[in-house]
């Protein structure tokens, strides 16, 4: 995109905001669009406002750098209540793939959870895979002699 703009952002070169803007519109609008089937091919839409860059960018303001547009609950779409400007590191913690576990009340990502009682994902994982409960796969101890073979 070349030519003149108002808000400037569109001009020569794209700027990363402008750039981030342009790839929800795309995944969310446009069927043909690599990411379609993970966002508007399973309901993720965009509020009416947002269609429109400037009122994008006068709610979210400049992309910092390093950062891209995260959405808090992602099964919910784009507006201002849901997005924000997020590092690589709180995208993976917030991907759809993340497993939540709740353990006497408390709901806290797997790998927060293994960290605290100090086993491995790969060991959760599997006691799950094979029948255990999540409380009980986190707290069962681990049988070193097993391993040491």
């Amino acid at each position: 995109m070349t030519g003149k703009s108002i808000h400037g952002h569109a001009t020569g070169k794209l700027s990363p905001t402008y750039h981030s803007w342009a790839a929800m519109i795309k995944r969310c609008t446009n069927p043909n669009s690599q990411g379609w089937r993970h966002y508007g091919g399973r309901g993720i839409t965009i509020c009416d406002r947002w269609r429109k860059f400037q009122n994008f960018l006068a709610d979210m303001g400049e992309r910092p750098f390093g950062m891209s547009l995260e959405r808090k609950d992602n099964d919910r779409g784009y507006d201002l209540s849901n997005c924000e400007w997020a590092d690589r590191h709180t995208q993976r913690l917030n991907c759809r793939r993340v497993t939540w576990v709740e353990i006497d009340g408390v709901t806290k990502r797997l790998v927060e959870w293994c960290k605290e009682f100090g086993i491995s994902v790969v060991t959760v994982r599997t006691r799950v895979y094979h029948g255990l409960d999540y409380a009980t796969a986190l707290t069962k101890p681990v049988d070193l002699r097993k391993s040491r073979r």
